[in-house]
């Protein structure tokens, strides 16, 4: 569909504008309130195929989790989502750069002050989608966005497209164990479990960010731009790689928290809740026996030579364009000369043959099954939010009510056996 037939969308309340990017996934563009000319929200457009839906409804089913986390920090607030014009569309609010892209603005080096605050943010938000039920099952540095004006110190977490429900909501009833899985995820960053074909959980999450934060501390990972004939042989040496490195030989030179940190991540089993507060504190108490300041100017916002810090905030449309790539069906995957993953346009992938996950689409029917829960999930959330918006009159604190609230029905939610776990 022409980007000049979708000028409003929403009951006509957005007026869309600029075309931020597209690919296979669709479109985005930068979107207004009619009611509010100078606030910019992000429009995302997947189109219909022929038979009349999408083959794979990603973006629709990542709003559903995002409608499940909201209210939270460093979760975008979702505006609208629905079909219209024949299309699946989300409305959500504009973020600035990924710390990818921040990276690379940096030198592809993070100091270690920047990194800790980081990784601190990082950590909280997979414990809030966690706490909803959800692995998000692709943590990359591409899918953390900072904020922009007044939340420009806050990390976002986003694209659910891979998220997994890992516990039933009502009984808390854990997924089982399985086996034999294609790699879901960046294989760049994905946990070793997760190469060995086993079951996502909380784990790999958090082993994922560990990768992610000694990426960002030496510039590079030592399974980065390995040669391969094909994709699965990638894959495998990237596996063997990860699990030939020792922890201390990876986290060498850096300061002994980040391998105690793989370390933790690695000794969890399959069910365990990781804890989270230990290892943020762990983080903190590293921090400040550095003697640092918590004053969030990362390395970004401190002026350097022949470097203008507003070039990027000027720019931030472009940026944006990169932070939304594009999303391939495993089979329209090829590799060029180079052995690198390219889309069937002949752009290289940003991840350079070692970041687009293998099958995307395995677990499309999991997801399917999640969205009737998802469903029924946001009705009985949207009740008990206008349970605690009665008692937040009654005693003048809304914060107190809505998590006595949450509590009663975690406890009432734990006394119904039913699963809807395949």
């Amino acid at each position: 569909m022409a980007s000049n037939n979708f000028t409003k969308i929403a009951n006509g309340e957005y007026q869309i504008g600029q075309l931020l990017g597209s690919g296979s996934f669709g479109q985005i563009f930068l979107a207004t309130h009619i009611n509010d000319k100078y606030n910019e929200y992000q429009f995302l457009k997947q189109q219909f195929q022929e038979e009349g839906k999408t083959k794979h409804p990603q973006l629709l089913f990542e709003a559903k989790i995002m409608k499940a986390l909201q209210g939270k920090t460093g979760i975008p607030t979702l505006h609208w989502s629905g079909q219209e014009q024949n299309a699946n569309v989300v409305v959500m609010d504009l973020l600035g750069p990924s710390l990818e892209d921040l990276f690379n603005l940096m030198d592809r080096k993070f100091s270690l002050k920047t990194t800790i605050m980081l990784a601190d943010q990082m950590i909280s938000r997979v414990e809030t989608i966690h706490s909803k039920n959800f692995i998000h099952r692709d943590i990359k540095p591409d899918n953390f966005l900072i904020g922009l004006g007044k939340r420009s110190n806050t990390v976002f977490v986003i694209d659910f497209g891979l998220g997994k429900r890992y516990r039933d909501t009502k009984t808390q009833q854990h997924i089982p164990y399985r086996e034999n899985k294609n790699l879901t995820g960046t294989a760049r960053y994905a946990s070793i479990n997760a190469h060995l074909g086993i079951e996502q959980s909380r784990r790999d999450d958090l082993e994922a960010i560990g990768y992610v934060l000694i990426y960002f501390l030496k510039g590079y990972l030592p399974w980065q731009g390995i040669k391969a004939n094909n994709k699965q042989e990638k894959y495998n040496k990237i596996m063997e790689k990860k699990m030939s490195t020792p922890v201390e030989i990876l986290c060498k030179g850096q300061p002994i928290e980040f391998s105690t940190y793989l370390n933790y991540c690695r000794s969890l089993r399959f069910e365990d809740k990781p804890d989270y507060s230990y290892l943020r504190k762990m983080f903190k108490e590293l921090f400040y026996r550095e003697q640092y300041e918590w004053d969030y100017l990362y390395d970004w916002a401190i002026p350097r030579e022949n470097n203008d810090k507003s070039n990027w905030t000027n720019n931030r449309i472009s940026i944006q364009i990169n932070t939304t790539k594009p999303i391939e069906n495993e089979n329209n995957q090829i590799l060029n000369d180079n052995n690198e993953l390219v889309t069937p346009n002949g752009n290289q992938d940003a991840n350079q043959g070692d970041g687009l996950l293998n099958s995307q689409y395995e677990n499309q029917d999991e997801n399917q099954q999640d969205d009737q829960q998802i469903q029924n999930d946001n009705i009985a959330e949207d009740k008990n939010n206008n349970q605690n918006q009665q008692q937040s009159k009654d005693n003048n604190d809304s914060m107190v009510a809505e998590d006595g609230q949450q509590q009663q029905n975690q406890n009432q939610d734990q006394q119904n056996d039913k699963s809807l776990f395949d």
